[in-house]
């Protein structure tokens, strides 16, 4: 009984957005927001963009991290402060923040899949792959075009989100150099990234890249998130820099603010 409760929870928050159950006041910090019109995925999206003190009286360009759930009322303004202290503690180096307000996040940020009843979560799933493309065609050079940026890219995300930042990676490494997931549903489509992990680590590039993820003690994430670091032992990829958070202490709506500090910190600290 109670595993079918911490199913049934990760399955309600992975449809919700798991942080936005465990929203805080968060001061929304200021920033740019901008629409961007999307062949890719056929409408208008909001961004959100934050920069660290300075930037704008600086000539220094600077990386960028992505994220999805980026609305003022999803996780940007919790992520934006966290970033804002770590810079200001001189944990980590300045960086811009870029947040993706959701539409249809269900859509966006699963992949195909085979089992029936994924397909019954959303009423169109399995776009992540033309959500990415609006990413890599339309939104990096946006985001290049407008503000100061170096060729540095980070990607983070929660839940859902995490799952996306796991299907990127395998998927399209090329995107990004840094990988950020807290809680990623791995049980999609069967848990199909960790079924398939090794196939997709023999096509990987040669270039460094640095991937951090955490499990929580939640009964559909955590076996895959533990077999997804055994395969990044036994592969040992020298090339694939990663780190393994496992906080069985932690919930699916808490594993995000818990954790968020020391993963930015390990992750932007080459």
């Amino acid at each position: 009984m109670k595993n079918i409760y911490f199913v049934l929870l990760s399955a309600i928050l992975f449809l919700t957005g798991c942080s936005n159950g465990s929203q805080t006041n968060d001061p929304i910090p200021e920033h740019e927001t901008f629409e961007v019109q999307s062949k890719q995925i056929g409408e208008k999206r909001t961004i959100n963009v934050w920069t660290p003190e300075g930037y704008k009286t600086s000539v220094d360009s600077l990386p960028v991290m992505y994220m999805a759930d980026g609305g003022i009322k999803e996780d940007f303004p919790h992520i934006a402060n966290t970033l804002a202290k770590l810079i200001k503690e001189k944990k980590i180096k300045p960086l811009i923040l870029v947040g993706i307000e959701n539409t249809e996040r269900r859509r966006d940020l699963t992949g195909f899949t085979e089992v029936e009843k994924d397909k019954e979560i959303a009423p169109v799933v399995g776009g992540s792959e033309k959500f990415r493309a609006f990413i890599k065609e339309e939104l990096f050079p946006e985001i290049d075009k407008k503000y100061r940026t170096t060729s540095e890219k980070s990607i983070i995300g929660e839940s859902a989100s995490g799952l996306f930042v796991m299907e990127t990676f395998f998927l399209t490494p090329e995107m990004f150099d840094n990988y950020i997931a807290f809680d990623p549903s791995l049980w999609w489509n069967n848990h199909y990234l960790v079924r398939t992990a090794k196939e997709h680590l023999t096509k990987f590039p040669t270039t460094e890249k640095r991937i951090w993820f955490a499990g929580s003690n939640a009964a559909d994430v955590s076996p895959y998130t533990k077999e997804l670091a055994s395969i990044f032992k036994s592969e040992n990829y020298p090339n694939i820099k990663w780190n393994f958070s496992d906080e069985p202490k932690e919930k699916h709506n808490t594993i995000f603010r818990a954790t968020k500090e020391k993963a930015i910190v390990w992750t932007l600290n080459k």
